[in-house]
């Protein structure tokens, strides 16, 4: 790792603080106008901060207590969609839809994953066909998350059935109120309904609505991970959210350690992994700021971070013995309010509502949620085959549709 924290008295730090002063309390459309929620983005949207700017911004508003923001409570919105429209965007795109994603005035779902695309989703068979100045819109999308309370979803739908399979897609800004889609929730064991399937039935959209040039969305689809902005990113154990191993060891600590030796080892194990992965986050921060682009420290970063989230969780557990299979157990004692969010909503009481009431919900919520760590946002397989042939440099896997077209894959796959 080779860098250094901005000084105290770093100008730039002055700046901020100063306008901090002024907005102690800033909105999300305060922030936005002030170019602070996007710093690294071009302005009038940014104010085109490099790698160490945007961490003294994410320091400076972090100590000043800015938390909510449309960065957390809209993520698909300014992580996904905005990047997108700003690169490949018509100008009535811009205008419409950047200023209410930043503002947080709308929201925003992702529409990509389908029933039977599994992890190939460059396999994806939702069909948008040109009918004059729409599209025509049929097939289904699944786990689309906040759907039920979203204003508008990024869709990627296939526009050329005869071309191979990532040359035929194209992408789309579709309004989830538009007649014809409809939506069936998905309640997960942790009791939230964070997920949805979606369903279009010969849904007419404006051809307005097409972001770039058809045939580009499998590149526009991963424009994010170009895009993604610098920071000290969290520690939580539940995809950055929830409490952290070192949440779950001050706990222990406070009351009174662990006399099983077999239980102190698992202990110490966990602090190791969770220290292993803090100074990986470092090393590929490390890189970012030196104008490197992370190499092998990001690609295991999630296959780390997600099986050390399941050990948190099973860990929690297991330290309270058998009244860990009760709902509402976990370890007892305060957590920091940092940490008392999921990665979905929590719908388990807290305090005198729970039969633990020294419990926070969070232990028995992340012990349900944590199995889909290692499922969602890339399988456990499908991250292991990326590093074994982008960073090992290993064989690839043998693709039996290299060369087919979707049409052809389809007919191959489903001879019926």
């Amino acid at each position: 790792m080779d860098f250094d924290f901005p000084s105290d008295d770093d100008p730039r730090r002055i700046e901020l603080r100063s306008w901090l002063a002024e907005h102690p309390s800033p909105t999300s459309a305060e922030l936005h106008e002030a170019g602070l929620l996007v710093p690294h983005w071009p302005r009038p949207w940014g104010v085109e901060a490099d790698p160490i700017h945007q961490l003294i911004i994410d320091e400076e508003l972090k100590a000043a207590g800015v938390k909510e923001t449309s960065v957390s409570t809209n993520p698909i919105g300014v992580g996904w969609a905005a990047p997108t429209i700003l690169l490949a965007g018509s100008d009535w795109q811009k205008e419409r839809f950047l200023p209410k994603i930043f503002s947080g005035e709308e929201q925003w779902c992702q529409l990509f994953s389908e029933p039977d695309s599994g992890s190939d989703l460059a396999s994806l068979s939702t069909r948008a066909v040109r009918d004059g100045d729409e599209y025509i819109i049929n097939g289904s999308k699944i786990w689309s998350s906040g759907a039920h309370h979203s204003e508008y979803g990024i869709l990627i739908a296939r526009t050329d059935p005869d071309v191979p399979k990532h040359k035929g897609i194209s992408y789309f800004i579709i309004p989830m109120d538009i007649p014809g889609l409809t939506l069936s929730p998905i309640i997960d064991m942790t009791t939230a309904h964070s997920f949805n399937q979606t369903f279009f039935d010969d849904v007419r959209l404006p051809a307005k609505y097409l972001v770039g040039q058809e045939g580009d969305g499998w590149r526009l689809a991963k424009v994010t991970l170009a895009n993604e902005r610098v920071s000290l990113s969290s520690s939580g154990s539940l995809w950055g959210s929830g409490p952290s191993a070192g949440d779950l060891l001050n706990l222990v600590r406070n009351n009174g350690g662990s006399s099983d030796p077999v239980m102190r080892q698992r202990l110490a194990n966990l602090f190791i992994e969770s220290e292993v992965l803090r100074l990986n986050r470092l090393r590929t921060l490390s890189a970012r700021l030196n104008g490197r682009t992370p190499g092998a420290e990001a690609s295991v970063q999630k296959i780390m971070g997600d099986e050390h989230g399941q050990h948190v969780m099973e860990l929690a557990k297991d330290l309270v013995g058998t009244s860990g299979m009760l709902t509402g157990s976990g370890p007892a004692g305060e957590i920091p309010r940092r940490s008392q969010r999921g990665a979905t909503e929590v719908n388990f009481p807290r305090g005198e509502g729970s039969q633990f009431p020294e419990v926070d919900p969070l232990w028995h919520y992340g012990w349900l949620f944590a199995p889909a760590l290692t499922l969602g946002g890339g399988t456990f397989a499908v991250q292991r085959n990326i590093v074994a042939e982008l960073v090992l440099g290993l064989p690839r896997d043998i693709h039996g549709d290299a060369g087919m077209t979707w049409s052809e894959f389809r007919t191959r796959k489903d001879p019926s």
